[in-house]
This record gives C-alpha cells, sequence and structure tokens, in this order.
C-alpha cells in the first residue's frame, strides 16, 4: 500500500484501431480529495473512467488504494470501487429499491437474501438523494432525473472508498445538482474519494482539483482555485469560455461572440 493513495494511474495508454484513444495519462488521487475530469467533446474522459473501472483493457499502470487493479480479485475490487456510468441499462419494471440493492451484491455471497445491513445500506442511499418516498415505484414511471438518483443512490450503496461517476448531473435540475456536490464533498471528507467526469464546468470547478484532458493527452492537473487551472481549462476550449468569480465561487460562462 502505498499511503493515502486512492487511485493512481502511470502511462495509461489506450489504443482503439489508429486511433490513440489514451495517451500516457498520469496522476494520482489521495484519499479524502475529489477530483473532477473535463475537456471538450471526444476528450477521451468517459474512456479514462472506463480503464480506471477495469471495464476497458489499457496499458501502462492503475493502482486502486496502492494496489493494480489487475491483482484484485472481481468481488474485493467492487466493494472498493464503485462506478457509474452513462445510460445504464436498467429494466422498467425494476422498483427503485431494488434497483439500488444491485449496489450490494459485492457484499453479498452467492445466492444469499439482502441482510439488515443491506436494507439499511440501501435506506441511507435512497435518502441521501431524497428519493425514499418513491422506493416502491418502477423505473419506468420515474422521470429522468428520478431514475439518475437512484443510480446514484446505487453507487451509493456500495458503499465503496473510491467513487467513479461519469456525469453524474445529467437530467437533475439545479436544487438536485447542488445535492450531488455535497454528496461528493462529504465522501471525500470522510476520507473517501471521488472523480467525476462533469460537462457542467461551474461545478467541476468545486472540486479540489481538476484534470483537463484533450485528445486524450493530460494538459493539464491542478487545484481548481489556481489561475493556471483557470488558463488551462479556458485553453482546452480554444478561448471560447470565461471563468469569472462570483461570491467566492467560479461560474464558467460561454464567451460572447463578437
Amino acid at each position: 500500500m502505498r499511503g493515502d493513495e486512492a487511485l493512481a494511474t502511470e502511462a495509461l495508454g489506450l489504443r482503439r484501431g489508429a486511433h490513440e484513444a489514451l495517451a500516457a495519462v498520469s496522476f494520482t488521487l489521495a484519499r479524502g480529495q475529489w477530483l473532477a475530469v473535463a475537456g471538450p467533446n471526444g476528450a477521451g474522459k468517459s474512456t479514462l473512467l472506463q480503464c480506471l473501472a477495469g471495464l476497458l483493457p489499457y496499458t501502462g499502470e492503475v493502482r486502486l488504494l496502492g494496489k493494480p487493479l489487475h491483482a484484485w480479485r472481481a468481488a474485493q475490487r467492487a466493494r472498493a470501487l464503485a462506478w457509474l456510468g452513462q445510460w445504464q441499462p436498467l429494466a422498467e419494471h425494476v422498483r427503485a429499491f431494488d434497483a439500488v440493492m444491485l449496489g450490494r451484491l459485492p457484499h453479498q455471497g452467492w445466492l444469499s437474501t439482502p441482510s439488515a445491513a443491506d436494507r439499511a445500506a440501501v435506506e441511507r442511499a435512497l435518502h441521501a438523494v431524497h428519493a425514499w418516498e418513491w422506493q416502491d415505484r418502477p423505473l419506468g414511471l420515474l422521470s429522468g432525473g428520478e431514475r439518475q438518483r437512484v443510480l446514484i443512490a446505487r453507487a451509493l450503496a456500495t458503499e465503496s472508498e473510491v467513487l467513479l461517476l461519469d456525469e453524474p448531473m445529467v437530467s437533475l435540475d439545479p436544487p438536485h445538482q447542488a445535492d450531488v456536490l455535497a454528496l461528493m464533498r462529504a465522501h471525500a471528507a470522510r476520507g473517501g474519494a471521488v472523480i467525476s467526469v462533469l460537462h457542467e464546468l461551474s461545478l467541476a470547478l468545486a472540486a479540489d482539483a481538476l484534470l483537463i484532458i484533450r485528445e486524450g493527452r493530460v494538459l493539464h492537473h491542478g487545484e481548481c482555485g489556481s489561475r493556471e487551472t483557470h488558463e488551462a481549462l479556458v485553453a482546452a476550449f480554444d478561448g471560447r469560455i470565461v471563468v469569472h468569480e462570483v461570491d467566492g465561487q467560479f461560474a464558467v460562462l460561454p464567451k460572447q461572440a463578437r
């Protein structure tokens, strides 16, 4: 184990035919930190998270809690790392409660039934995303935002130390976006670690640090409040955005065309 290291990569790469989707991506995320990943469309953000979750083949190294990712047994890795991807399919007839219970499978034995601890974890997760009141509602009757909150709850119910969240704000209104920001911050404050891909750049700058990638390569990795990070973010989007500080928070707006 390497001290407080939660997740790290060294020269991470992925090639799809002639296309280099990721190239020499290296960074370290410590326990107690929240890292946001940002970059233009097609930069490789989702591909990076899928590699970190062990869902895609890669070259180089990924370490989870100081141990090479490939050295983890599947069930152990699933308890240590929870992944929320984009557009994850779930049957329309499944109840919200049962969908979140899927996050407890790594903690259950083969053919075992959910324990009291499993049910308590699901209840906590549903309360955290303000979805407890419709726990019995089938997913097919939920709005897009409600369904997304169930998926976030499923990741939370795993109670993993490391959370990988790919576009967790999809379909969420601003109050629920704020709730998710608070959940990520609280998870890090408890000693966990979070990596989230966010298209909402103003929200991304609420994290501890920002990893900016473009065309599969790291352009910058630095603290969200630093001037260098803001300049790198503007450059990544070809100068078409501006970063403003408003009441101690950062807002990213499109640059007005002239």
